[in-house]
């Protein structure tokens, strides 16, 4: 397993683990813990996870099943997610984001509580604040760096402006973004999200790598026509499908760590497949203008 480093505190693997659907699995811890020794005995070693992700569930039951993993704490990553708040755990609660201090501070210790750690590897900022203090979220993360409480700091879903201006109140240590990104979605190509990560040697997460399964079972057209080339690709190099559109995004010079979020360990092989896929400079243009949505000049 290729590995990625973050930081001199940090490093993770390059494909990476996702939780964001685990309440929804209705399974039990042990077959949890099972799919976790599953994703490490395949050298896959990062977790990732939200506050906000079942309404708080999530982490709760990911913490359960890592009770019953026998590896020591060192050897896996958490990455969780903070800033979003809610009424209740029910569809009509009305969620907002909230970026305080205060509110950073008690979520994250509310988060190693849930997930039974003492500290948590990578803590990102969720969701684009409009009242976003980049001072003010600066120094949550650098006091709950100071307690050994997370390790390192990161965003996700976050622009260009609101990045650049947390990562100069944090004195450019920003670690990630965590973004969205897949055949047929562009906005952080668009937004010169990806040229920033670049510039500053940012390797960014990047969630829904198959558009959440869209990306070959949907008939809007854009998905449709990045399958069809995606489809052929892989059968040129006796592939599967998903194989090649992870391996589109591993290309990328920028070093992106694709989060696989089935349940399934067949999946993750097949992402993990995506390592040894090797593209030519020419199928990955082809791809990045199947879906329609962008063109070379």
């Amino acid at each position: 397993m290729q590995r990625i480093k973050l930081s001199e505190k940090v490093e993770f693997s390059r494909i990476i683990q996702g939780f964001w659907r685990l309440t929804d699995w209705n399974v039990s811890a042990q077959e949890t813990a099972r799919q976790i020794e599953g994703c490490l005995e395949r050298g896959v070693t990062t977790f990732d996870t939200a506050e906000r992700y079942g309404y708080g569930a999530c982490e709760e039951a990911l913490g359960q099943a890592l009770k019953l993993v026998s590896c020591d704490r060192s050897k896996y990553q958490i990455v969780t997610k903070t800033g979003i708040s809610w009424a209740a755990p029910r569809e009509d609660a009305f969620g907002f984001y909230d970026t305080r201090y205060a509110r950073i501070v008690r979520s994250c210790k509310e988060s190693l509580r849930k997930l039974g750690c003492e500290y948590i590897d990578l803590l990102l900022i969720h969701r684009e604040d409009p009242l976003l203090d980049p001072w003010e979220v600066a120094a949550a993360f650098q006091d709950l760096k100071k307690e050994g409480l997370i390790l390192e700091a990161g965003v996700s879903n976050f622009d260009p402006f609101k990045f650049n201006a947390l990562d100069h109140a944090m004195g450019g240590t920003l670690v990630t973004n965590q973004i969205e990104w897949h055949p047929a979605c562009f906005e952080h190509f668009r937004s010169g999200m990806i040229d920033l990560l670049m510039e500053k040697k940012v390797h960014p997460m990047v969630w829904s790598p198959l558009a959440g399964g869209r990306l070959f079972t949907s008939q809007e057209p854009t998905f449709a026509a990045a399958r069809k080339k995606i489809t052929e690709i892989a059968q040129k190099h006796d592939v599967s499908a998903d194989a090649v559109a992870y391996a589109w995004i591993l290309y990328h010079p920028v070093g992106a760590m694709p989060i696989c979020g089935s349940r399934k360990l067949e999946r993750l092989d097949k992402a993990v497949e995506a390592l040894e896929v090797q593209l030519t400079h020419q199928e990955w243009y082809e791809i990045y203008v199947s879906s329609g949505q962008q063109v070379l000049r």
